[in-house]
């Protein structure tokens, strides 16, 4: 992990098309601003862990629909 020191008002660049800047430092908190291209997805981290636990319960769900489909196709004298 590169860690760097910026001041407010300071920013840093990234691949040349995104700049990070340090808006505002308060009590326990720094608050910066993205400049990137709209094409570039911007998440906080909690949201992109929260989007990954989302897809994996999603996927469990569709293959549990997808196993009792087969599961009757495989018996279909199985009413239940």
């Amino acid at each position: 992990m590169l860690v760097l020191s910026r001041k407010e008002g300071e920013s840093l660049m990234l691949n040349d098309t995104i700049e990070v800047m340090v808006v505002e430092i308060g009590k326990g908190q720094v608050r910066l601003g993205i400049r990137a291209p709209k094409d570039v997805l911007i998440l906080r981290k909690e949201l992109t862990e929260e989007v990954a636990l989302s897809n994996k319960l999603s996927a469990k769900t569709k293959d549990l629909h997808v196993l009792g489909s087969l599961m009757k196709k495989s018996n279909p004298n199985n009413d239940s």
